[in-house]
C-alpha cells in the first residue's frame, strides 16, 4: 500500500496549486475588531448538550492528529501513543455509546520515530505524521529541510508537516514563499503536507491571511496553525481568518484544502467550539478526518472524561485517561 493510499484524501481532488497571483494575495485584508468580535461570540452561541454534546466530542476524537514532540521520546512512549490511537476511549465507553471501532485521525512525531509509529500502527489504516523541515524554527539549510521531508516520506510517514520561514511573510516576501512551498511540495510526492504558518509569529491576522493563500496556491494540501511551540498558538480569530481564506480558495479553483489549528486546544469543550466554526464558515464536507485535524497531545484526556461522564454521570479524574 502507498503512503497515499492510506489517506481520506484519495476520494478528494489534491490540491494541485496555481500560478502565484499577487492581485488577490495583496488584496487580501483582516478586519481585526469584526474578527475578534465574531470568534468572541461563537462559544455562546454555539452550545451543544447531552447526545448532542456527545456526538461532536466523538467527531473530535476521529479528527486528532495524536501528538508527541519532545525531546525526550522513546519508542516505548510513541508504540503507548499508537496503542491509544487505535483505541482512543476505554471500549466499555465507546461500546456504550455504540462506536467501538473509532479511532484518532492521525499519529504526529518526529522524524525518528517515524518507522516505530508506522510500525505499530500497521493494519489499522492510521497515517504516521512526521514534523519537517527544521521543526519548529524552520531556520536550518534549505537543503537539508528539503532533504528531510523525503527522508520522513523513505521512512513511511505518508502526512508531512512542514513549518514555512516566517521571514518571508513577515518582510512582505510572497514570492520567496510560494517558491519554497512549492519544493516542499514535490518533497512530499504521494504524502500529504501540511503547512504550519505559525501564526502567532506573522505580526498580524492580514499576515495570516496572505501566508494562507500563497502556500494554499503553491499546493499545500492543509494549513495549520501553529507549531505548538510559540508563545501563542491556535486561536479563534486566527482560526477565523485561515477558514475563511480556505473557503475563498475553494470558490476560486475548486480545490478543497485541509484546516488544522494546534497548541494550546486542550478541553472538550473548546474542541467543541472550534468544530462548530468550522462547519458555519465551510460546511459539513470539512467535517471530516480528510480535512479537520487538532493538532493536540492532551485533548484526548479531557474528551475521554467528559464521555464517561455523559454514559455514567460521574466525573473520574484525569489521570485515569492517561494517554502515554
Amino acid at each position: 500500500m502507498t503512503p497515499a493510499a492510506s489517506l481520506p484524501q484519495v476520494h478528494e481532488p489534491r490540491n494541485a496549486g496555481m500560478a502565484l497571483d499577487m492581485d488577490w494575495v495583496m488584496g487580501a485584508q483582516a478586519n481585526t475588531s469584526a474578527i475578534e468580535r465574531r470568534a468572541k461570540s461563537l462559544p455562546g452561541r454555539r452550545s451543544v448538550k447531552k447526545e448532542y454534546q456527545a456526538a461532536w466530542m466523538l467527531k473530535a476524537i476521529t479528527c486528532i492528529d495524536l501528538t508527541t514532540l519532545s525531546g525526550d521520546d522513546t519508542a516505548g512512549r510513541v508504540r503507548r501513543l499508537c496503542a491509544k490511537a487505535r483505541l482512543p476511549v476505554r471500549a466499555d465507553i465507546l461500546d456504550a455509546l455504540g462506536m467501538p471501532d473509532i479511532t484518532t485521525g492521525a499519529i504526529c512525531v518526529y522524524h525518528e520515530m517515524v518507522e516505530t509509529a508506522v510500525e505499530a500502527l500497521d493494519g489499522s489504516g492510521i497515517p504516521v505524521a512526521a514534523v519537517s523541515t527544521g521543526f519548529p524554527a524552520g531556520l536550518t539549510p534549505f537543503h537539508l529541510r528539503v532533504a528531510e521531508i523525503k527522508e520522513s516520506v523513505k521512512a513511511g510517514a505518508s502526512e508531512i508537516d512542514i513549518v514555512i520561514s516566517r521571514r518571508h511573510a513577515l518582510t512582505g516576501n510572497w514570492q520567496a514563499l510560494y517558491d519554497e512551498m512549492r519544493e516542499f511540495r514535490a518533497a512530499c510526492g504521494d504524502a500529504h503536507v501540511k503547512a504550519i504558518l505559525a501564526t502567532g509569529e506573522l505580526g498580524s491576522l492580514r499576515n495570516v491571511a496572505r501566508a494562507s493563500l500563497v502556500c494554499m496556491m503553491a499546493g499545500a494540501d492543509f494549513i495549520k496553525t501553529s507549531t505548538g511551540k510559540e508563545s501563542v498558538n491556535a486561536t479563534l480569530p486566527v482560526s477565523l481568518v485561515m477558514m475563511r481564506a480556505i473557503r475563498d480558495y475553494h470558490m476560486k479553483t475548486g480545490f478543497r484544502v485541509g484546516y488544522k489549528p494546534a497548541g494550546g486546544i486542550s478541553k472538550a469543550k473548546d474542541a467543541v467550539t472550534y468544530l462548530a466554526l468550522l462547519k458555519d464558515e465551510l460546511g459539513p464536507r470539512w467535517l471530516t478526518p480528510d480535512m479537520f485535524r487538532f493538532g493536540a497531545s492532551s485533548l484526548l484526556g479531557d474528551l475521554e472524561r467528559q464521555l464517561e461522564h455523559y454514559v455514567t454521570g460521574n466525573y473520574s479524574a484525569s489521570y485515569r485517561h492517561a494517554i502515554g
